[in-house]
């Protein structure tokens, strides 16, 4: 993604210079689906565990949740793919100042409030430009309606209450997402799910360890694989612990601190990932998110990841924060203006 700022090579050479693992060849290379043509010869690490590593980037224009108008299509047929693929660009494009956007719902009010409302623009972007292999209508695999389950009453009480915070002037930062506050990556995870951009991460094994660092925010997870029981201290990315299912990778986190990226879970998230390799160039990444606090049941997503072979550059977000400083300032600015014309109203 272009906006990157510096390179992680200090924080990359330290954990590279302990990964001297060797690689056996791979298989032949297939599309990015579920299932290769070809069994996969899976490649091993010098400690003999499958070997997942490199930068793995995981954009696609396919929905997390299935749209509406294709309430009961599960896949889509090359056709329906093509034009989903074009109307989805065209859409999602932020160079857009029409009407017809406004309209659409992807502008806050008028066309002329649209480079308030779009402040970044196309050049910024970085979706992606085509739907998964298998054409599946959504990344929601489970239910099979390719919706997320609906809310609790808790949840929904939850959400009310920081939808309320965030359509007023902010009190405080509290009031803002954790992505906003640069504390955690809006597609960062745990789980990690697609985003306008920052959609790529590394992974390394390093014996007892893999290790995910994350381009949003530069956000990294340090996995022990030793069997080592959850510890007690909550965190914001949670308390990560690995093992091995076959040539499958699991990684079970609990113990979060607070809300996290995803929208509306609670610290009771329970996210257990799961990454294989199915060819050369294609990971498959399937996630269960479980919130009995949230959710009336767990859904689970799935998405193939497909290797990328440029570096990855650190994601500075708000480089001191200065983007919070503004928008406090502006939130004061806002009811000051609002008490002085209160008190202009009632001479």
């Amino acid at each position: 993604m272009r906006c990157r700022f510096l390179v992680v090579a200090s924080a990359l050479s330290m954990v590279i210079a302990v990964v001297a693992l060797s690689v056996t060849p791979v298989g032949a290379q297939t599309s990015a689906t579920t299932t290769p043509a070809k069994r996969l010869t899976v490649p091993r690490t010098a400690d003999g565990q499958p070997d997942l590593q490199g930068i793995w980037d995981y954009r696609t224009l396919t929905p997390m949740e299935r749209p509406s108008e294709l309430a009961g299509k599960e896949i889509l047929t090359e056709e329906e793919a093509a034009a989903f693929e074009k109307r989805t660009l065209v859409a999602s494009d932020a160079d857009r100042r029409d009407a017809d956007a406004s309209r659409e719902g992807l502008v806050n009010g008028a066309p002329a409030t649209a480079d308030v409302a779009r402040a970044y623009n196309q050049f910024w972007m970085d979706r992606g430009s085509k739907v998964i292999g298998t054409k599946r209508t959504s990344l929601i695999i489970d239910p099979p309606d390719g919706r997320i389950p609906p809310l609790t009453a808790e949840g929904k009480k939850r959400i009310a209450a920081l939808t309320a915070a965030r359509e007023r002037p902010a009190v405080g930062p509290e009031d803002r997402s954790v992505g906003e506050r640069c504390i955690m990556g809006f597609n960062a995870g745990p789980p990690m799910t697609p985003g306008g951009y920052n959609n790529n991460f590394l992974l390394l094994q390093v014996p007892g360890y893999v290790v995910i660092l994350n381009e949003m925010v530069h956000s990294t997870r340090i996995i022990p694989m030793d069997q080592r029981p959850h510890g007690d201290i909550r965190q914001w990315a949670g308390d990560s612990r690995g093992h091995w299912e076959g040539d499958t990778l699991v990684v079970d986190t609990k113990n979060f601190y607070a809300q996290t990226s995803l929208n509306g879970s609670s610290p009771n998230l329970h996210v257990v990932e799961r990454f294989r390799r199915v060819d050369a160039d294609t990971l498959l990444y399937e996630f269960t998110v479980d919130d009995p606090t949230t959710w009336v049941k767990p859904w689970t997503v799935q998405l193939p990841m497909m290797r990328n072979q440029e570096p990855m550059y650190e994601y500075a977000c708000h480089e001191g924060n200065y983007g919070m400083t503004n928008l406090l300032s502006a939130a004061r600015a806002i009811e000051k203006a609002s008490g002085e014309a209160a008190k202009k109203g009632s001479r």
